[in-house]
């Protein structure tokens, strides 16, 4: 790994996470917890299998992954955030935010994965009714299923696929997004074609309301 020799703590951070790939390994164990080498490679589509060995052992040694064994029956080994590791997660959260603009730069050759939305339901989501009783939306991105619980003011997404779901979203990614970030209301997706079945309500209690500012929203610890 190449240093930039500077004595500031932003070069420092670089000169470990700074590699390409790295931060988008950081991403991925955030959003899927400890995972099989496998896992985590169908999560950063593009990169070389050797490249994703040596960045986990570059991380490894600095101190962000660590392995571990699964439990039984599944005998495989797991690679998990350390807390220094798991520390990136407001850098992830911001740098994220900081991109959403970005997104308007949509290619139909795009890869996608369903954990990636975890971001924009941090950001974007919250349950304007929590007393009313807990709910879950299923999230059919693409050819990604995800889904949405809302339960108490939490606002969190799973993977997987939900059969008792209280609502089902969907269509493409960038017009989940588009919905998610309040650029787009329910009726207007609708009328562009996203598919919407089940309870509308559930789906408005999280989505933006107007004039809510993103700024208050906090990176997840």
């Amino acid at each position: 790994m190449r240093s930039y020799g500077q004595y500031c703590s932003v070069a420092k951070a670089l000169d470990v996470v700074g590699d390409r790939w790295t931060l988008l390994i950081v991403r991925e164990l955030l959003a899927r917890g400890p995972s099989r080498y496998t896992d985590v490679r169908s999560g950063l589509p593009g990169i070389a299998t050797n490249l994703l060995a040596d960045r986990l052992r570059e991380m490894e040694a600095a101190g962000l992954v660590a392995r571990e064994d699964a439990p039984p029956p599944v005998a495989t080994t797991l690679f998990r955030l350390t807390d220094r590791g798991a520390a990136l997660g407001g850098v992830i959260f911001e740098l994220g935010r900081w991109g959403v603009p970005l997104m308007a730069d949509y290619q139909p050759d795009d890869a996608f994965r369903g954990q990636w939305l975890r971001l924009p339901v941090r950001v974007f989501l919250a349950d304007h009714e929590p007393d009313q009783a807990p709910s879950s939306i299923q999230v059919c991105a693409g050819d990604q299923t995800v889904v949405i619980d809302v339960d108490a003011g939490q606002v969190s997404l799973r993977l997987g696929a939900d059969p008792d779901a209280d609502a089902v979203i969907s269509g493409p990614p960038p017009r989940i997004l588009a919905l998610f970030s309040g650029n787009l209301s329910l009726a207007d997706a609708e009328g562009q074609g996203m598919q919407v079945t089940g309870s509308r309500k559930v789906i408005q209690r999280v989505l933006p309301r107007a004039g809510a500012p993103i700024d208050q929203q906090t990176p997840p610890r």
